[in-house]
C-alpha cells in the first residue's frame, strides 16, 4: 500500500510541473527563417556552339596549262612537291615550233636584204634627182619600194616574235612560289590549250572550307569570326573569318560552300588536312539559372519563388529548353525580376520564410 501512495505522488508532481510549463508565464520559441541563396531572373542573349567538319585549302589555287596545244615531252612534278617562281614543270615536243622559228628567222633575213636593196636605190634616185638625171616619177617609185621594205622588215620581225613566243611556249614553269595539290597527264600524252596540268597552291593564305546547311547560311554573316582546329589534334588551332559564301547550293549535297580565310595558322594545317570549324549561333534572349536551383514537383521540374515582400517561398514548375553541367536554360514559367533560390532547395516547404544571405536577418 505505501508503495501504490509513492507512485501517485510521483504522478502528481508530474503533472504539476507539466501544468506549470503551460502556464501563461511559458513563450513558445518560433522557427528562424532558413537562410537561402537566391538570384534574380534576367534574360541574356543565348549563343548556341555549332561545329561543322571541313578541309584546308589554298587561299589562292591556280590550274597551270600549256597555251598551245602538243605532245607531252616531260612532266617531272609530284603531288606536295614546292615549287619556285620560273621552275619548269612541265615541256611539251617543240620540233614544229622551231622550224617555225628558223622560217620566221628566214624571212626577217631576207626582208631585211630587201630593205637594203631598197634603200640603196632610194638614195640613188635622191643624188640623181638633185642633179636632174631621172625623173620625178622614178624617185617616188624608189621612196615607194623602200616604205615596202621597211614594212616587210616590220612584219617579219613581228612574226619571229611570235615564233619565239611559240617556242617559249612549249615550256610550262610556274608564275609563283607554292605547292603542287594536283596534276594531269603524263608524259608521252597529247594534250589541249589551256588543259590543266599541275594545280599550284600559292603561299599566300589558307582557307578552311565548310559545307553549311542552307538555314544557317542565311543568319551567316560575312565577317562571322570561326575558331578552327585540326580534327586529330584539337589542341592545333587558328582564327578566321568568313570571307566567301557560294552563291549556289551544291546540286547533290544541297549545302552552299563557305571559305573561312585563315589568320596566321599553324605549320601543322598543311593543305587537304581536315579541321573542325566552330561558330556561336545567336538564338535570342533566354533565362538561365544554376542547376543547383532545380527541384521537382508532381514529376515535373520546379524551382522555389522568393515573395520579395514576405520572404515567403512557393514552388513552381517551369518548362526547360536545355541543360547543362551548371546551367539550366528555361523557356516558360519564369519572368525577369522574380527572386529563386539557388542553394537550399532541399530542405523548403511551401509557405516557409527564409532570409536571403547577404541581407539583415
Amino acid at each position: 500500500m505505501p508503495r501504490q501512495i509513492l507512485s501517485f505522488a510521483l504522478v502528481t508532481a508530474a503533472c504539476s510541473l507539466m501544468l506549470a510549463s503551460c502556464g501563461p508565464g511559458s513563450e513558445t520559441q518560433a522557427t528562424p527563417p532558413r537562410p537561402v541563396r537566391t538570384a534574380t531572373i534576367e534574360k541574356r542573349e543565348a549563343s548556341t556552339p555549332l561545329t561543322f567538319t571541313g578541309h584546308i585549302e589554298a587561299d589562292d589555287e591556280v590550274s597551270i596549262a600549256f597555251r598551245i596545244p602538243g605532245r607531252l615531252l616531260e612532266s617531272s612534278t609530284k603531288v606536295g612537291d614546292r615549287v619556285e617562281a620560273g621552275q619548269l614543270l612541265a615541256r611539251l615536243e617543240s620540233q614544229n615550233e622551231l622550224n617555225t622559228l628558223r622560217q620566221a628567222q628566214a624571212a626577217l633575213a631576207a626582208a631585211q636584204g630587201q630593205l637594203t636593196q631598197a634603200r640603196n636605190h632610194y638614195e640613188r634616185q635622191e643624188t640623181l634627182l638633185a642633179q636632174g638625171w631621172t625623173t620625178r616619177a622614178n624617185f617616188e617609185v624608189a621612196t615607194q619600194a623602200q616604205q615596202t621594205a621597211r614594212a616587210q622588215v616590220e612584219a617579219a620581225e613581228a612574226q619571229l616574235a611570235t615564233a619565239h613566243d611559240l617556242v617559249s611556249f612549249t615550256e610550262l614553269k610556274a608564275d609563283a612560289p607554292g605547292k603542287i595539290t594536283a596534276t594531269g597527264p603524263s608524259a608521252g600524252e597529247v594534250v589541249q590549250a589551256g588543259q590543266m596540268i599541275v594545280r599550284i597552291a600559292r603561299q599566300d593564305g589558307r582557307d578552311a572550307v565548310f559545307d553549311v546547311p542552307a538555314q544557317l547560311v542565311r543568319s551567316a554573316s560575312t565577317d562571322q569570326e570561326v575558331t578552327v582546329s585540326l580534327a586529330d589534334d584539337p589542341k592545333v588551332t587558328a582564327r578566321g573569318r568568313v570571307r566567301q559564301i557560294a552563291a549556289q547550293a551544291d546540286p547533290v549535297r544541297r549545302t552552299f560552300e563557305v571559305k573561312v580565310g585563315l589568320t596566321n595558322p599553324p605549320a601543322a594545317m598543311q593543305l587537304g588536312a581536315t579541321v573542325n570549324g566552330r561558330v556561336q549561333s545567336s538564338s535570342g534572349p533566354v533565362i538561365d539559372i544554376p542547376a543547383t536551383a532545380l527541384t521537382r514537383m508532381n514529376g515535373r521540374p520546379a524551382v522555389w519563388i522568393v515573395d520579395p515582400s514576405t520572404k515567403v517561398v512557393s514552388v513552381r514548375n517551369v518548362d526547360v529548353l536545355r541543360f547543362d553541367q551548371a546551367q539550366v536554360i528555361v523557356s516558360q514559367g519564369l519572368d525577369t525580376g522574380e527572386i529563386i533560390v539557388t542553394a537550399g532547395v532541399q530542405a523548403l516547404h511551401p509557405g516557409q520564410e527564409v532570409r536571403l544571405l547577404g541581407s539583415e536577418p
